[in-house]
């Protein structure tokens, strides 16, 4: 066979677009919402690592620091595999979105804590001058412009989170990779591999295109 035949068979490729697209569709809900997970409980891990009674900030920092240095895919194997040992046990669904939950809120706690204390302390002092309750400055006053910062990196976060969900795989999700390796061993061809990683670049692509856009916005914004 040749290469065309064996890497980009039309026919292999149409045959199993079916079966992509479904990959396609579950890869989508996994990472929404872990994104959306993941994004909530990083910004209030944050919070309290820099905010929090000093047993809060420990354990917030140990959060960070341990799910940032896990792999994902170990995060997803002992969520899975090993808590059914004490009694819990998690569909693949709801042992992917967790795991990747835990670690997308790990790294995006670093996000928001680097964003929140990128905002000039004078903002805190102005606020109290005015007589404005911590919650009330943290909320209206330095969250806004904090998350205004972190938004290229959440983003590029976000697009390393949509590549993470083939890790799903192992747990036998029928995300994106699986659907396509199912594929290749039906039609004994590697063509749905190649399908699948195009269809991860026509999605992803724009996001990582977004990433730069931004990063050159706000740099042209702080520059002036």
């Amino acid at each position: 066979m040749t290469l065309v035949e064996t890497f980009f068979n039309i026919d292999v490729l149409i045959s199993s677009l079916p079966a992509l697209w479904r990959g396609l569709l579950n890869t989508f809900l996994i990472g929404i919402f872990s994104i959306i997970f993941g994004v909530a409980g990083g910004l209030v891990i944050s919070v309290f690592r820099l905010y929090a009674a000093r047993p809060l900030r420990l354990i917030s920092i140990a959060y960070i620091d341990i799910f940032r240095a896990i792999p994902a895919l170990v995060v997803l194997i002992l969520i899975y595999y090993a808590l059914p040992f004490i009694g819990i046990s998690l569909s693949a669904w709801t042992s992917a979105i967790l795991s990747f939950s835990l670690v997308m809120a790990a790294y995006s706690a670093e996000v928001f804590r680097s964003g929140i204390e990128s905002v000039p302390r004078g903002q805190f002092e102005a606020a109290s001058a005015l007589g404005l309750p911590f919650r009330i400055t943290l909320v209206k006053v330095i969250l806004p412009q904090a998350v205004r910062i972190v938004i290229p990196p959440i983003t590029s976060n976000c697009v390393s989170m949509f590549k993470d969900t083939a890790l799903a795989s192992t747990v036998a999700l029928p995300e994106l990779l699986k659907e396509a390796q199912d594929a290749q061993a039906l039609y004994a061809n590697p063509t749905p591999l190649i399908g699948a990683a195009l269809v991860y670049l026509i999605f992803l692509l724009p996001l990582v295109r977004l990433v730069s856009l931004l990063e050159a916005k706000f740099r042209t914004e702080k520059a002036h």
